[in-house]
């Protein structure tokens, strides 16, 4: 099979237009709910109304793969964690459960590879071009099927041990950065566990070559199943207007393949946080994104999308819910 990028509708300058002059007559001083205010001129934009009902139906997806890097000792963990994480999930015991019932989010978890999972990218392509597009494809099909849901705000997340390793080596192929700039710690390697998942990073980059030129080719050399799946969620989300909060680190490396495969993709995305570890200021960098928090997270699995869902609806609650100076009469400034 193939994948079609889908169509990207513009980002509706006209309504956050409406919205940021809507922001402007409400009773505060200007500019005084900051990141709050943009938030919600953000999301009237990416919808193309406004008004716009805040996003009481959102959902996250946690896609969840295997992949075959982990055969070069690059997370204390095996493989088998993945599986086991994914029952969590379904038990209800792991923090997005958590978070996502204190947020009133959805959550959705994806199979996208446990057990099967990639080959190991030190010696041979992540995945073959066809099994990159399917998982393309799986994302954008569940992004429609939410939007048919009445869904208007998704979230990305992901588990799968050794996915780090793969975003990191997917960053620097698409960002240019040296291995390493973007290899952090993971799961929590120690200093030598460090620089081994460096240099496999540094060795699979250059057995593969991958470069920004071809965004689905360094996805399918040196990427995963769960990182193409959630860059198909994006575009498929986009194509809909309906918005899409990215996670940290993983789901940020997902973001640099879809905004590669269509541009317009990066006006419907929202960063959550800034993640610790060590490459995603770099990946924020160049999606030229500010996450909206900064909590030293680094466990993945949707945990910042969630937060920052509730923090995205109680900025459109505050834009459709507060008193302009006109209806409370309270005086404007001069």
């Amino acid at each position: 099979m193939s994948f079609d990028v889908p169509a990207i509708p513009p980002f509706d300058e006209d309504a956050a237009a409406r919205a940021r002059a809507h922001q402007a007559d409400l009773t505060k001083p200007p500019g005084s709910l900051g990141r709050l205010e943009e938030l919600a001129v953000f999301f009237a934009g990416a919808r193309g109304l406004f008004p716009v009902l805040p996003p009481e139906r959102a959902r996250i997806y946690v896609f969840a793969a295997d992949h075959g890097v982990t055969a070069e000792g690059v997370s204390p963990y095996p493989s088998s964690v993945t599986a086991a994480m994914v029952a969590n999930f379904a038990a209800g015991g792991a923090a997005i459960n958590v978070l996502a019932h204190a947020c009133a989010v959805e959550l959705r978890v994806v199979d996208a590879g446990v057990g099967a999972g990639t080959l190991n990218m030190r010696r041979e392509p992540a995945m073959s071009r066809a099994e990159t597009e399917a998982m393309l494809d799986l994302g954008a099909g569940h992004a429609a099927r939410a939007a048919d849901d009445g869904v208007t705000l998704l979230g990305a997340g992901e588990m799968g041990i050794g996915n780090t390793t793969a975003a990191a080596a997917l960053a620097a192929a698409l960002t240019g950065a040296a291995p390493e700039s973007v290899v952090g710690r993971g799961t929590g390697v120690d200093d030598a566990g460090l620089a081994r998942k460096t240099a496999v990073v540094r060795d699979a980059l250059a057995l593969h070559r991958p470069h920004r030129g071809d965004p689905l080719g360094a996805l399918a050399a040196v990427g995963g199943l769960e990182i193409a799946a959630m860059a198909g969620l994006m575009l498929g989300a986009a194509a809909r207007r309906v918005p899409v909060v990215v996670d940290g680190f993983i789901s940020g490396a997902a973001a640099l393949v879809a905004v590669a495969l269509a541009p317009r993709v990066r006006d419907y995305l929202c960063f959550s946080h800034l993640s610790a570890e060590r490459g995603h200021r770099l990946v924020c960098e160049a999606l030229d994104a500010r996450p909206l928090l900064d909590l030293g997270l680094r466990l993945g699995e949707g945990t910042g999308a969630a937060l920052a869902i509730h923090l995205l609806r109680a900025a459109v609650r505050l834009q459709n819910e507060m008193a302009t100076f006109s209806s409370a009469g309270v005086a404007n400034r001069d």
